[in-house]
């Protein structure tokens, strides 16, 4: 590999940049586990009830609440304890966004960012400190594969020859344009056309991974070239 100058070369942040980016990084899995949590607690109650609560009636039940709807006392038990541990998981990522806030800097990019629907103050810290020196990415293709928005395949003499390192690039960029594209479906017109669009082509989540690589790519954009974010320009 050294020969044929295909080593990869590594990226250490700055330490100040490290230590905030670690931070984000653990307030990232906190966020999952309470996904996580929140469909489980959904999933026994549309099992056993056949009813669905949205987010807040949820965390508001009572155990009384759940005697009168779930018909057994392990499942008001089991879901007990999922509520207990979602109030849990709420406390610690509240805690970390607030010793988060103390260490934000707010970059030029930063701001830029803040231009993208679905983009907020978090993720939009995410982006910047795992993207880290945008020069780092010779060109828009390094910088989408590097947030695993580009299908990995192996090609030799035009046939496929395997799938590729699956577990190539940054993980918490993966999840933060995942992220932004969720949030961007539902407060961007334009996008949501876009999402149409791709779904009426492909699986629902072949669609939704089409959005956060073209917000990637948007972003790549405007930390290169410090420019707001032009909707009609990234999706079309």
């Amino acid at each position: 590999m050294v020969r044929l100058g295909v080593w990869p070369e590594g990226y250490i942040d700055p330490q100040a940049a490290r230590d905030v980016r670690d931070v984000l990084r653990k307030r990232a899995h906190v966020v999952r586990q309470h996904t996580a949590n929140g469909l489980r607690v959904h999933n026994i109650m549309a099992r056993n009830t056949g009813l669905r609560f949205s987010v807040r009636p949820m965390h508001a039940c009572t155990t009384q609440d759940l005697e009168g709807v779930l018909p057994e006392a392990n499942q008001v038990l089991a879901v007990t304890s999922r509520l207990a541990r979602l109030d849990c998981l709420r406390q610690q990522s509240t805690t970390l966004e607030k010793a988060v806030t103390q260490y934000l800097k707010h970059t030029p990019a930063s701001e830029q960012l803040l231009t993208v629907d679905g983009i907020g103050t978090i993720l939009a810290q995410t982006i910047g400190l795992e993207t880290g020196d945008i020069g780092r990415c010779p060109t828009v293709g390094n910088d989408a594969s590097y947030c695993r928005g580009v299908k990995r395949t192996n090609i030799s003499t035009g046939k496929r020859k395997g799938q590729g390192n699956a577990k190539n690039g940054n993980p918490y960029l993966e999840w933060a344009s995942m992220e932004a594209a969720q949030f961007a479906l539902r407060f961007n017109p334009t996008g949501q056309r876009f999402y149409q669009r791709q779904h009426a082509k492909s699986h629902r989540m072949v669609a939704r991974k089409a959005v956060a690589h073209t917000l990637s790519r948007a972003c790549y954009d405007m930390l290169r070239d410090l420019v707001p974010f032009e909707v009609h320009q990234a999706f079309g």
